[in-house]
């Protein structure tokens, strides 16, 4: 089962009272170093919205990376890495694409990242929900939506992928 993690940067960001406000860019960039950090060992437990009944379709299959910033083509899934298939492992496992929605002036951390496996920085061509409920529906395969945002929330389910808050992704960065 391969899993695309579609992950509101702003949104995450925001839930921690780390000092974000005064550098954006950092911030994100600290971010994608967790992110990167859990495609490459895993993450632990289920996957949110797993009891829920499995996607048609094909799932992700690994492709050419996009430009980066830009949204991927429609069952792409960015860029793949070594570190193992996605989705569930014998260990309980589990490596997913990680697709990194940015927005506003913390579009600059694409000057800050460097290229990592499974993560791919997406940076939103106008606002970031539209951004995000647009991967969520064009995506293939499990999808889990990282958010608190009640609206997009709403949007996404409906087009098909789980729901995470940024308290679950926050705690498997310990």
């Amino acid at each position: 089962m391969d899993v695309a993690l579609i992950v509101d940067g702003a949104n995450v960001m925001g839930s921690r009272a780390d000092g974000w406000w005064r550098d954006r860019a950092g911030a994100m960039a600290r971010l994608h170093g967790e992110l990167a950090a859990l495609a490459a060992h895993g993450l632990t437990g289920p996957v949110p919205g797993a009891d829920a009944a499995p996607e048609p379709g094909s799932a992700p299959e690994p492709s050419s990376a996009p430009e980066p910033g830009s949204a991927p083509e429609p069952g792409s899934a960015g860029e793949a890495g070594a570190t193992g298939p996605a989705g569930e492992t014998a260990g309980g496992r589990w490596f997913p694409h990680v697709y990194l929605v940015v927005e506003g002036r913390a579009r600059a951390v694409l000057d800050l990242v460097g290229p990592a496996p499974r993560v791919q920085v997406v940076a939103a061509r106008g606002e970031g929900d539209d951004e995000i409920a647009g991967l969520a529906g064009r995506l293939t395969g499990r999808r889990v939506v990282v958010t608190a945002d009640r609206e997009l929330r709403r949007r996404c389910e409906a087009a098909g992928a789980a729901i995470a808050g940024p308290g679950w992704l926050i705690r498997q960065f310990s």
